[in-house]
């Protein structure tokens, strides 16, 4: 994965709430079994009609563009696919910003390098509303300090330690493992001599 710190970027409001896991990557493109090419899907029933043709949809809306999506409350909601962390992560976003995250959709975005940054709905509320108004309007997410801001308004936010180290230093679980190899076999030298 690669290393996340900083990203400062216009962003792509997306303000319908319960939005679940079949709606941003239907089951019946979980065909395959590695992460490239599910962003071309994304969302693929609310921007394509069955025809191909583009629906009115705010990714089909040259307006607004950015890595960070911006939803409304019970993102991720549904069943359990790591398929949608794929998707929104392979069509360019690296964070989406909501005000609640379903458990397992937080951990499978976490695992696979999108930040979930779950704010306040006051905060979510102006954030939107600053986008809808301004599509140029910048957001800047700060890993290391757990903060997300916008025109100067800021709010921190809550993040796993260990997925932040992770995220931090772009390892997937089997490179933080590898990360701390001369720890392990310290302590299993040390646990040899007891």
């Amino acid at each position: 994965m690669d290393k996340f710190q900083k990203v400062k970027s216009t962003a792509v409001p997306l303000p319908i709430e319960d939005i679940d896991t079949d709606q941003i990557i239907p089951a019946r493109f979980l065909k395959a079994t590695s992460r490239e090419g599910f962003g071309d899907n994304l969302f693929r029933d609310w921007r394509f009609n069955p025809d191909n043709t583009e629906k009115d949809f705010v990714l089909n809306d040259s307006t607004y563009s950015g890595k960070v999506l911006v939803a409304g409350r019970n993102f991720g909601c549904g069943s359990s696919r790591e398929h949608a962390a794929w998707a929104i992560h392979d069509f360019g976003f690296k964070v989406v910003v909501s005000s609640f995250f379903a458990d397992i959709f937080k951990g499978n975005a976490l695992n696979n390098g999108l930040l979930p940054v779950q704010v306040s709905d006051d905060y979510l509320a102006e954030l939107i509303e600053a986008i809808k108004a301004n599509p140029d309007t910048e957001v800047e997410v700060d890993l290391e300090q757990q903060v997300i801001s916008f025109n100067g308004n800021q709010e921190l936010f809550e993040v796993n330690a260990y997925k932040k180290e992770c995220l931090l230093n772009g390892y997937d679980d089997i490179d933080f493992l590898v990360s701390i190899k001369q720890e392990i076999e310290a302590y299993e030298q040390a646990s040899e001599v007891i």
